[in-house]
């Protein structure tokens, strides 16, 4: 009996090897999350991308005034339509913008985020006008709800669950901050936008590259690869996802230079994924491999790419003559870069002098906060506040109140907090590639911000970590939830209380939804809201 089990064994062992590497037993290998398809795929995102575009959309042109740093980023795109870069304006001159009498005046304004965020705010005030509201917010609004498509997309090639690409989706679609942020012109969700748009290209890219990777090496039922092959494996030189990836990052610099902290934790990302894959596949020689045919190929396509999309947001700086510091290497013959040629050596000294403001930057605000209170939401930043006595601009109450605060839905903010926290000891302890993706992105988007703790901060730069928060509490729920359903009672009682939890974030976003869209209600009731004296 031993005999006969040893051999069977053995039999089995032989078979198995003789199938190694065709090619589903490669795929199977590189790519074992489950392919979805049916009208499902389809369905799921159009509906939380339709949610998300009504919580954007709806009254989007209240309050008709500039708030809060939409007096510079919404000026300045109207300064770049006219005249191809950022100009100065006149003291006190919003309210004559609003009434459509623009004070701008002849000198180059000094602006120290790149020009690709206001030039999309432009566009925004290019279809619906330059004097109104719903045209210089409508590209954030856009951008606010094409960025819940893309976390429902990105869950789903992360999860291969339909189920949970629609939960992230839906949080994401629900969620304050996202929310305000979409509906006010400032430039952080278009860097939220890209960021994401750039980490979906990556895992496209992982699945494209992994089936490319089983298609060259894979070979007929019995057979091997060639020595050489299966020692180096083979070169996959057209990665278009990867490509598509440099891009979005390059546009994610052109909004803000706190980008490249993801540009650099996005390329050390892919070029993991790639020595996993090699090493999965069976590349004898995996990491000098996948160091010299993936990650030298992927530096000199990326980055130049991304270079080049960075450069092409300063065209209008560059194609004219009248934008700050153009003229300064005509004015410093010799000094700076000298072998780059002039307008490129005066955008270098242009890019010295934003540095030196932003490292800088130490002026007391009244709703700055440390990065230690972001995860617990300590210090939101109260965008647009308005009180009215009874009988006053239709109040009907004997004080009524408008008011536009960054505040995330506290209880789903706290609960992907909480997951984050969680997901950290997931990784250490299974080691699952998902969860390192997810951390990595959260720590390119909070880390940085530690290197300058004299800097002035605000909350809202937290909104490129959102999705990735979002992401980590949709990965958790995914554990809590077994993967294949049964009728025990643990299957269904754990679905109740997800169901439940869900339910309780929608409530408690439709409670907030008044103090998100500018709504007016009483003054009481906007105090109800206050849950922490530090918000209000």
């Amino acid at each position: 009996m031993g005999i006969s089990t040893l051999n069977s064994a053995d039999t089995g062992h032989v078979r198995s090897m003789r199938q190694a590497f065709t090619f589903e037993s490669l795929k199977q290998r590189l790519l074992p999350t489950v392919t979805l398809s049916g009208p499902l795929l389809w369905i799921i995102p159009l509906a939380v991308t339709l949610l998300a575009g009504l919580l954007r959309f709806v009254n989007l042109a209240h309050p008709h005034m500039l708030i809060f740093d939409e007096t510079y980023y919404v000026k300045d795109a109207f300064s770049l339509l006219q005249s191809g870069y950022e100009r100065e304006w006149a003291d006190d001159s919003d309210a004559q913008f609003i009434a459509g009498d623009p004070q701008l005046t002849n000198d180059p304004s000094f602006v120290v985020h790149p020009p690709l965020g206001k030039w999309l705010i432009g566009l925004g005030m290019l279809l619906f006008g330059d004097f109104n509201g719903f045209g210089w917010r409508f590209s954030t609004a856009l951008f606010g709800t094409l960025s819940v498509l893309l976390v429902t997309l990105c869950a789903r090639l992360l999860f291969g669950s339909h189920t949970l690409g629609g939960i992230a989706g839906l949080l994401m679609a629900i969620d304050g901050h996202s929310i305000v942020m979409s509906r006010s012109a400032l430039l952080d969700i278009f860097l939220m936008f890209f960021v994401i748009a750039a980490f979906y290209a990556l895992l496209k890219d992982r699945v494209h590259g992994r089936t490319q990777l089983a298609k060259k090496l894979s070979v007929p039922a019995g057979n091997r690869p060639d020595d050489f092959l299966l020692a180096q494996g083979p070169m996959i030189w057209w990665r278009p996802w990867r490509l598509v990836a440099a891009v979005m990052l390059g546009g994610a610099v052109g909004i803000k230079w706190s980008a490249l902290s993801f540009v650099a934790v996005f390329c050390i990302m892919a070029v993991l994924w790639d020595f996993a894959a090699r090493r999965t596949a069976g590349i004898h020689h995996w990491q000098r491999a996948a160091f010299t045919r993936d990650g030298i190929y992927s530096f000199f396509t990326m980055i130049p790419l991304m270079l080049i999309t960075y450069l092409s947001t300063w065209t209008g700086w560059l194609i004219t003559s009248g934008g700050r510091y153009r003229q300064w290497a005509k004015e410093h013959p010799g000094e700076g870069v000298s072998w780059l040629p002039a307008p490129l050596r005066s955008l270098w000294h242009y890019h010295q002098a934003g540095y030196e403001f932003h490292t800088g930057l130490t002026s007391e605000h009244g709703w700055q906060s440390s990065p230690w209170t972001w995860p617990f939401a300590g210090r939101p930043v109260l965008f647009y506040f308005e009180g009215y006595d009874q009988g006053v601009n239709g109040c009907d109450l004997k004080r009524c109140t408008e008011v536009i605060t960054d505040l995330p839905n506290p209880l789903l903010w706290w609960a992907c907090s909480i997951s984050m926290f969680l997901l950290i000891l997931w990784w250490i302890g299974a080691r699952d590639w998902r969860a390192g993706a997810i951390l990595s992105s959260a720590v390119a988007g909070f880390l940085p911000w530690l290197m300058y703790p004299e800097r002035t901060m605000f909350f809202f730069y937290t909104l490129p970590l959102v999705p990735f928060m979002i992401l980590s509490l949709t990965y958790m729920i995914g554990r809590f939830i077994p993967r294949e359903p049964n009728s025990g009672p643990v299957y269904r009682a754990r679905i109740i209380v997800v169901t439940l939890v869900m339910v309780l974030f929608l409530l408690t976003s439709a409670f907030f939804w008044s103090i998100w869209s500018g709504q007016m209600i009483a003054d009481d009731l906007w105090r109800m809201h206050v849950w922490i004296p530090s918000w209000g």
